[in-house]
């Protein structure tokens, strides 16, 4: 294996090049190349100092989180960077682009650090339910200041060229030849090293001030308290000691299951970006024009997307005046933005510049991509996929944002099923990340790879799924609703449900998000497919159809946007449970919370038996972007590992017995991995 450090020595300067791509990860290499870099500059006398440079679209991406959980390898990023600490020559970091977590520990243990246009620093470590561990909580307080070094860590979020240089995070900004900069560097004075310069901590009380606005996050992310605690320990601790401390810190979180969790959803993540079953060498067609069909609510949101990714979109209505509704929905929803700080006047123009209205399907001639977002109603859906089918050009792609629908039905009514797939976006499409991008049994590679591509460039996370009634995330879905209503006849309350999921960590219960949305929105789709839900459906008889009502589960006094309870649905509940047969109990919170998440998990064991998700990951995926699951708590299938499949068997046994609900019992596929001992982390991909 090539050496990913190449060192040159030109005129008394060695320049250390980093080439390890594709993000220049720390891995044991690289550091053992930066390592012996050091010392050969050390060591030589003709050398007056060392370049740190890097080749490709970062400087260093940050660890080889690979190598977490293994036995170290020396050199390890702390001995690295003591060795640049201590170094007697001068160091400079030349960052021409990302040098994020480990990447930036690197930096900061250099003289100086000169930093191009481009140039992002950053310590992400939070995301990962880590800190960093190898000094980079005692260097940036002593750069910029405790109070900002903290808040740098916990938001996670880089700085760019100029915020790093005005924190004091970085020395200097420079637009031609950062080599040639670098170099110069070295002709100044060495200063003290970063280990030693206690006097830029700044105020003691504005750190603190800082860490109490902070900590509100470390009831469910522990990596905040131990930031906080790291960077407090600059102020009360010798240098060594407070490095010790983080670095006992970075350990205990390495162990902790939430840190795990957010290291799952990570890899999870790059996972789902690989599209399962795509032959090598697949191409995504271009999209240089976009149409979106309906301009309501949802189509709104979609057209707003593509706007926003710099895509001409045209949005298509049936008549002059709905297009009109839906252009000044997409206008509104802007200039609410614009009023709360979060979008520029000019962006708003350039995005609202890329949007033009149009009546007639026959406007779709010129689009690369169509996706539809018209009424669930399968009939009216194949009707617009045959006119798109006569009207748009050759490989055109024909995208369907429904729900729950059958994709390949629609793709039947085309002479071109090759080319339609579903693009299922969530609500409010302009917000939320997760795209479903849903494989029809013709769909070709390229029109997949082309649906996955766009959903990136939209600023979206795209998981690639199978056609079945609700797809991944809806399908899934139906299990807890189907719960959460039996929870209800049995004795629960709407408030002891919604209660068990807020405390394991949504960010609102079912019952509560039905109320948002409107009970009339699932009524409607029950009526449409024989279903029944004896709890829901009568609250909707009652005319209580949620928050749009000031009642549905709760009552929402002089429109309170924050339910309370109501005793007329409690002896609702109780009249329709004796309508049913059902005998009402007390119901503990951990068989609240287990009857809502296990029949996930179940569903989610069947999705993959039958090829409808790829890999448990890509469940997690949805499931972290669609619905809002705790990223801590690492999705439904990790946190279905995390408690053991045989708790989950046992217990999905307990209630089907309890219930009679035989779609309770285990599927197939999670009684196997219970018995054998495995877990859904050790399946592959199918």
């Amino acid at each position: 294996m090539a050496d990913p450090v190449r060192f040159d020595v030109v005129d008394g300067v060695a320049v250390a090049t980093i080439g390890n791509p594709p993000v220049n990860a720390l891995s044991a290499a690289l550091r053992a190349g930066l390592f012996r870099a050091v010392q050969r500059a050390e060591a030589d006398p003709a050398i007056r100092g060392l370049v740190i440079a890097a080749e490709g679209r970062t400087f260093i991406a940050g660890a080889d989180i690979s190598e977490f959980g293994k036995p170290p390898a020396s050199p390890t990023l702390a001995e690295l960077v003591a060795a640049l600490d201590g170094a007697a020559k001068p160091v400079v970091a030349a960052i021409q682009a990302a040098a994020l977590g480990g990447g930036l520990e690197v930096a900061m243990a250099c003289s100086w650090r000169v930093i191009g246009p481009r140039a992002k620093l950053g310590l992400p470590e939070v995301k990962l339910g880590l800190l960093p561990g190898s000094g980079g909580t005692q260097r940036a307080p002593r750069l910029m200041g405790a109070a900002a070094a903290l808040r740098l860590m916990v938001v996670g979020d880089p700085l760019d060229a100029e915020a790093a240089v005005a924190s004091g995070l970085a020395d200097t900004v420079v637009a031609g030849d950062l080599l040639a900069a670098a170099r110069e560097w070295l002709g100044r004075p060495k200063p003290k090293p970063v280990s030693q310069r206690d006097e830029g901590l700044g105020s003691r009380e504005d750190f603190e001030k800082e860490a109490a606005a902070l900590a509100k996050r470390a009831t469910t992310e522990p990596q905040v308290a131990d930031c906080i605690a790291c960077v407090r320990a600059a102020f009360e601790m010798p240098f060594a000691e407070a490095v010790a401390f983080e670095r006992e810190a970075f350990l205990r979180l390495l162990d902790d299951p939430r840190s795990k969790a957010l290291r799952h959803v990570f890899f999870a993540e790059r996972e789902a970006a690989r599209i399962a079953g795509l032959p090598a060498g697949t191409q995504p067609r271009p999209v240089a024009r976009a149409a979106v069909l309906g301009s309501g609510t949802m189509g709104a949101g979609i057209a707003m997307c593509f706007a926003n990714a710099g895509i001409p979109v045209r949005v298509i209505e049936t008549d002059e005046a709905a297009l009109a509704r839906g252009m000044e929905r997409i206008r509104g929803t802007y200039e609410s933005s614009v009023k709360r700080g979060s979008l520029a006047p000019a962006k708003r123009d350039e995005r609202l510049a890329l949007i033009e209205g149009a009546v007639g399907l026959d406007a779709t001639a010129e689009a690369d991509l169509v996706v539809e977002a018209v009424f669930e109603e399968m009939g009216l859906k194949k009707q617009v996929f045959a006119h798109l089918d006569r009207v748009t050009k050759p490989g055109t792609i024909l995208a369907t944002n429904t729900s729950y629908l059958d994709i390949d039905e629609m793709a039947a009514a085309t002479s071109r099923p090759q080319d339609v797939l579903g693009m299922h976006f969530f609500s409010p499409a302009n917000v939320m990340k997760l795209l479903e991008v849903v494989r029809g049994r013709d769909t070709s590679p390229e029109a997949l790879a082309t649906a996955a591509e766009i959903g990136r460039k939209l600023a979206k996370v795209p998981v690639v799924v199978g056609v079945c009634y609700g797809f991944v995330g809806n399908r899934m879905l139906s299990r807890r609703t189907q719960q959460a209503e039996r929870l209800l006849l049995e004795g629960a309350t709407p408030e002891q449900v919604d209660k068990a999921l807020v405390d394991f960590g949504f960010r609102m219960g079912p019952f509560a998000m039905s109320d948002l949305a409107g009970l009339d929105i699932g009524w409607r789709i029950r009526r449409a497919t024989g279903k029944r839900a004896p709890v829901a459906d009568a609250l909707v008889e009652a005319e209580r159809l949620g928050q749009k009502t000031q009642k549905g589960y709760y009552l929402y006094p002089d429109g309170a946007r924050t339910g309370v309870p109501d005793s007329e649905v409690t002896a609702l509940i109780r009249r329709v449970a004796a309508q049913e047969g059902v005998e009402q109990r007390e119901i503990g919170q951990a068989e609240i919370l287990d009857r809502l998440v296990l029949p996930m998990v179940n569903e989610g064991a069947r999705i993959l038996e039958e090829g409808i998700a790829a890999r448990p990951g890509d469940i997690d995926v949805v499931w972290l972007h669609g619905y809002n699951w705790p990223a801590w708590r690492g999705g439904p299938m990790h946190y279905a590992d995390s408690v053991g499949l045989l708790h989950v068997v046992a217990r999905l046994a307990e209630f089907a017995q309890q219930t009679g609900d035989d779609s309770l019992l285990p599927s197939p596929l999670l009684a196997r991995l219970a018995a054998e001992g495995g877990s859904f982390a050790g399946l592959k991909a199918g």
